[in-house]
């Protein structure tokens, strides 16, 4: 069975980090040729992956967590490029009611006075169910903490929310007045 963790690190590596690198351009969406993609990845794993695997990897990993986007013939990364890489822009769209935030214990004062800023991402991420904000928080390594986002009361007050993929939610940033912290975090 193939490696699809390996594949995915490495289309991160060539959508995300050094496209330039690898002597790929990505348009002002963040969008290459899969062509080209898949050309580079035969080239550093020779006759180890298939398109398959690479379709594999575009629909999402094993969590459900969809990282890249596939369409007419071009690839790009859905979240995070490094500096020097263009910003990934996305159509605004309406939220659910509520989404969850991930966080940690220790970012929790920050968070109650500033609210949640994208910090070094482009966009500040919402899980649409539990289990993925917890995912997210446990990465962290710290307390994971999980919070509750009105985002429905945020879109109405002129939040920007985008929908890249089926489990988040995007915003630029998120006042503290439509978090609700979990009462043991006080």
């Amino acid at each position: 069975m193939a490696d699809l963790v390996r594949l995915s690190k490495f289309l991160a590596l060539l959508l995300r980090h050094k496209a330039d690198e690898f002597g790929l351009t990505l348009d002002a969406d963040g969008f290459t040729d899969v062509d080209s993609v898949w050309k580079q990845i035969n080239k550093r794993f020779p006759n180890r992956y298939n398109y398959k695997d690479l379709l594999a990897v575009v629909d999402g990993d094993a969590d459900g967590k969809k990282r890249y986007e596939l369409t007419d013939g071009r690839i790009r990364a859905l979240f995070g490029h490094s500096e020097g890489v263009r910003e990934v822009t996305y159509a605004p769209a309406a939220p659910p009611e509520i989404l969850y935030h991930g966080t940690t214990r220790s970012t929790l004062p920050i968070i109650r006075e500033q609210g949640l800023r994208a910090m070094r991402r482009q966009y500040v991420h919402f899980a649409v169910n539990t289990l993925r904000a917890g995912k997210v928080a446990a990465r962290h390594g710290d307390t994971p903490v999980l919070l509750r986002v009105r985002a429905g009361d945020a879109h109405r007050a002129g939040v920007v929310f985008y929908h890249p993929e089926e489990e988040h939610y995007l915003a630029d940033e998120l006042p503290p007045e439509f978090i609700e912290f979990p009462e043991d975090t006080v």
